[in-house]
């Protein structure tokens, strides 16, 4: 299976879309091989890929002048490249940011499904910020946001139907089978397929050993616990899980179920927070 963290939130996705875990965990892989973050200046952020072709096209001319000088935009397809580390795909984001931020966001594509920011109204969201925020707001936020795309574009057909090749000209474009996209989802769906989706269901509790111990144990200090992590569910890990159930309005059993798993893993943000993490973005470019 996944990590912990990741079934989980794929599980949650797919109960809520009408989806099957194994199909976009399948397509999931293929976009970012199932990798939700990197630490950017010790953040977790969502993956990213800047198009220097899109920025190109969104900017005055006078921006549109700036950016071709600095290497940063073209009107032509793969002339700006990507560099390997998301490190460097974000330093070259917030130089982008310092001459159009709007343009930049709207040039990226972002999380596990890599789902350009220059859809945002297209998938009903109110700007492409908010778009960026759902991508910046966790691993669940990242799946709803590849979900959302799939079912706009009208692809959930095929993909419960398995017809890698409808699916991917949808998805990844007329050209998917240059780069094998069909091929890769089938491949990377086969591996999936034959995974019990229904662990995800598996409740952890006291008394319980091991790796998704451990894993719930990370997850709880991400939300401020203060814990060993030893893969063991003691007295100190049950009275942590009770006290975030506690805030987070769930039954306070002190069992990790599929929900209090879902809820670790989604990234919450206060309105007050996602405007602090807006400002410090911004002022990051």
């Amino acid at each position: 299976m996944p990590d912990p963290e990741i079934s989980a939130a794929l599980i949650s996705v797919a109960r809520v879309f009408d989806l099957e875990p194994a199909t976009i965990a399948a397509v999931a892989s293929v976009e970012s091989n199932l990798v939700a973050h990197a630490m950017i200046d010790g953040r977790p952020e969502p993956l990213i890929r800047f198009e220097g072709h899109y920025f190109d096209r969104r900017l005055s001319a006078a921006a549109q002048a700036e950016a071709r000088t600095a290497g940063l935009a073209s009107p032509t397809a793969g002339t700006i490249r990507n560099p390997a580390s998301q490190a460097a795909r974000w330093a070259l984001l917030a130089r982008a940011r310092s001459i159009d931020a709007r343009a930049a966001d709207e040039s990226t594509s972002w999380g596990m499904g890599q789902v350009m920011g220059a859809h945002w109204a297209w998938l009903g969201f109110g700007s492409v910020e908010a778009l960026v925020a759902e991508a910046r707001s966790g691993t669940e936020g990242q799946l709803r946001l590849m979900a959302r795309y799939i079912e706009k574009a009208g692809l959930a057909p095929a993909l419960a139907r398995r017809d890698w090749p409808a699916f991917a000209r949808g998805y990844n474009g007329p050209g998917f089978a240059r780069n094998a996209y069909d091929v890769k989802l089938a491949s990377a769906h086969a591996r999936f397929a034959r995974l019990d989706w229904t662990a995800g269901d598996r409740v952890l509790r006291r008394g319980d050993r091991g790796t998704d111990v451990a894993a719930l144990q990370r997850l709880l200090v991400a939300k401020s616990a203060v814990l060993t992590i030893d893969g063991v569910f003691g007295r100190l890990t049950e009275a942590a899980l009770r006290a975030f159930q506690s805030r987070r309005g769930l039954p306070a059993t002190g069992i990790a179920d599929a929900a209090t798993m879902a809820a670790l893993a989604a990234r919450r943000i206060t309105p007050g927070g996602l405007l602090q993490a807006l400002i410090s973005l911004f002022r990051s470019g």
